[in-house]
């Protein structure tokens, strides 16, 4: 883990560090296959990886982290689905673009580099499969769907709009529906479970043909037939395929061979069929003799939805330890596994605490390429390359601060082993979502993350100088048009 330093030996290391490891990257690396597993609503201690006492069987998770290196401080841009599939496909936090448009509209305007025009432009055929939920410019759907996927860098798409609970539910393959959504479903939800958990779905329009039961392993399929298909292009062309399973987010849909084979209930055994869709893809990757010459990472967009009265009932703790749920900016909103194998340059059964975010990916693929970025691309993006290879020691942070948006206006900023929250109360799921001041207390949080990983010691009061010093970063990033160095 990062070392507690001072505001000087964090400064000094961070820019010798970030020199140092510019200077030692290779003159060229390898391109290799890069596969992005990107799943939603999973909490950091589901797998047993992150938490030995979990009630949910991951082995192929598990079995990632074993052959490769697994953070322990990665860090979604965003504690919700939106904000963090942005920052991850931009290189740039959410908050610098109006997010919540992406019902109507795209969200990624027209030119602006993404992780998938990037490899692109450096000879990968780029193909994802999932959850979009970054927005089409919507006309009717029976009209194309601009301003998605095949628009903004890769080069086949099929997948969905959103989640499998936010109508209208239809498969898009390329730029169209591949049938409208011409019939309802009603709304649903469980009985036992809160209304926004459980087999919790929104009514509204369906295609003909889809069962929400279906999507996921649907998923998988196609995400297959992409590497098996790939063996027909020449073998200089690297793949790059995003995958972004659309669960265990709700309806938690397990089919009948998970059903009740988990500790945590429904959401358990959904989460062990996820692991099991994993299982597929991985499996597909060694048949084509595409791993050993695969970069694999494994995430999830954001926390879980999992109250405390859920882990006295199952005894199963989903954040692991951490405070908070989906939405928060307390630690378990955004605090994610985030897993990376890649053969012969990532050391297997390996553990790093840098403070990473998801927006890093741009830069570290660019690093890959040994090409520059612009300035109006990943001006939130740090390459994380040096970390991967191994040279780079945990007490030379690889970024800078990363500053989270949650809900309520409220935002986190970490820097080392210290985070601050510039409001009082969760801002997000959790209650309470916002506490209004007392006369002399504090008005925001401060928290000694090493020290105090459940964000139970508020040091608001008692360190003013660390304080005063994140607040003025936060505002800093905030007002500035990115935090990545011209």
């Amino acid at each position: 883990m990062i070392r507690s330093l001072t505001t000087a030996i964090l400064a000094s290391a961070w820019v010798s560090g970030f020199a140092a490891s510019a200077a030692n990257l290779p003159e060229a690396t390898e391109h290799p296959h890069i596969v992005i597993l990107f799943v939603d609503d999973m909490g950091y201690g589901d797998a047993g990886c992150y938490n030995p006492d979990s009630k949910i069987p991951t082995p192929h998770i598990d079995g990632l982290a074993s052959a490769g290196m697994r953070f322990t401080n990665s860090h979604a841009p965003g504690p919700l689905c939106h904000p963090s599939r942005y920052g991850l496909v931009t290189g740039r936090y959410p908050f610098r673009t109006d997010v919540n448009l992406w019902p109507r509209q795209a969200l990624l305007e027209e030119g602006r580099m993404t992780i998938a025009s990037l490899l692109q432009s450096g000879g990968y055929r780029t193909v994802m499969v999932g959850k979009w939920h970054l927005g089409f410019d919507e006309r009717g759907y029976d009209q194309p769907l601009p301003g998605g996927p095949v628009d903004r860098g890769f080069d086949e798409f099929f997948g969905m709009r959103a989640s499998t609970d936010i109508p209208p539910y239809f498969y898009i393959r390329g730029d169209r529906a591949v049938e409208p959504p011409t019939e309802q479903i009603d709304d649903n939800q469980s009985p036992g479970w809160s209304p926004i958990q459980g087999a919790f779905w929104r009514g509204g329009g369906i295609a003909p043909n889809l069962k929400l039961g279906d999507v996921l392993p649907r998923f998988t399929d196609e995400s297959i037939a992409a590497i098996e298909s790939h063996g027909n292009r020449p073998e200089e062309t690297p793949l790059f395929l995003y995958v972004a399973l659309p669960a265990p987010h709700t309806p938690w849909l397990p089919s009948e061979a998970f059903a009740g084979r988990s500790g945590a209930g429904m959401y358990g055994d959904f989460l062990m069929m996820v692991d099991h869709e994993i299982g597929r893809i991985l499996t597909a990757l060694d048949q084509a003799g595409m791993a050993d010459d695969s970069l694999v990472i494994f995430t999830s967009d954001n926390g879980p939805v999992w109250y405390p009265a859920d882990v006295e009932r199952f005894g199963h703790d989903s954040a692991g330890g951490l405070r908070g749920m989906k939405g928060d900016a307390w630690e378990a909103g955004h605090r994610m596994p985030f897993i990376v194998r890649w053969p012969g340059k990532v050391q297997p059964d390996s553990v790093t605490g840098q403070v990473i975010c998801f927006t890093d990916l741009l830069a570290t693929f660019a690093a890959i390429l040994d090409t520059e970025l612009p300035r109006d691309a990943g001006e939130d993006s740090f390459s994380l390359l040096p970390v991967l290879l191994g040279e780079q020691p945990d007490e030379q942070p690889i970024r800078p601060a990363v500053v989270v948006p949650a809900g309520a206006g409220m935002f986190s900023i970490r820097s080392g082993p210290w985070k601050l929250i510039d409001g009082l109360g969760s801002g997000g799921f959790s209650q309470p979502r916002r506490v209004k001041p007392e006369p002399g207390g504090p008005v925001g949080q401060l928290y000694h993350l090493d020290d105090d990983p459940g964000e139970t010691e508020n040091l608001w009061l008692a360190r003013p100088d660390i304080r005063d010093r994140l607040l003025s970063e936060l505002d800093r990033i905030r007002q500035s048009d990115r935090s990545r160095p011209e």
